[in-house]
């Protein structure tokens, strides 16, 4: 576990590096990347759905640690691409809460969902969620340096999920509680979308 803890430090003071290396500050350069990485931190239904991914992996175990974040991380770029395209998807912001809804009821089951089926809903969701990213890029931003931006800033908060699980949660019930939790947030988002 040492060494993901290390290759997870080691990725991101290497994407964050090459923008410290130009003479001048602000730009496209810095702007898009650092609004990348904060998007997914700074929105509510981003950050429970990207940590529940990886609770969701985690909590599967072996490969699947990595293979459901993968899974939500490959769709979402896809959405982001339909969405930097000026595609949206229909009913967007109401499959986000619905993604929450599924994600925490995932969490929350007593054991995880075959690897098939964890992957499927994490890459539906992921779509959305990537479409939300794509959508919401300003203008100002350098478009490659916001995609990677927003594909670390998942991928650090499915470490989180990963860990949550891995190394916090001593028993079920803080994991459970967590998942119920973030159904409950999906509902109430749910609810003021219709």
């Amino acid at each position: 576990m040492k060494t993901f803890a290390r290759l997870g430090i080691l990725s991101a003071l290497a994407a964050v590096t090459p923008s410290l290396a130009f003479a001048h500050s602000g730009g496209a350069h810095i702007h898009g990347f650092f609004a990348g990485l904060e998007h997914p931190l700074l929105g509510m239904d981003h950050l429970l759905a990207m940590i529940a991914v990886g609770i969701i992996g985690a909590r599967a175990g072996g490969r699947n640690i990595v293979l459901v974040p993968l899974a939500f991380v490959s769709a979402m770029v896809a959405g982001a691409l339909l969405g930097m395209a000026g595609i949206g998807l229909p009913s967007l912001e109401t499959g986000l809460a619905l993604s929450l809804v599924v994600f925490g009821a995932m969490v929350g089951l007593a054991r995880p969902l075959p690897l098939a089926a964890a992957a499927a809903l994490t890459a539906l969701f992921g779509l959305f969620h990537g479409n939300a990213h794509g959508l919401e890029i300003p203008e100002s931003a350098g478009g490659i340096g916001y995609a990677a931006g927003f594909m670390l800033g998942t991928s650090m908060l499915h470490a989180i999920g990963v860990l949550s699980v891995l190394k916090l949660a001593r028993g079920p019930l803080p994991v459970r509680t967590a998942g119920i939790a973030t159904s409950l947030v999906g509902m109430a988002m749910a609810a003021q979308a219709f």
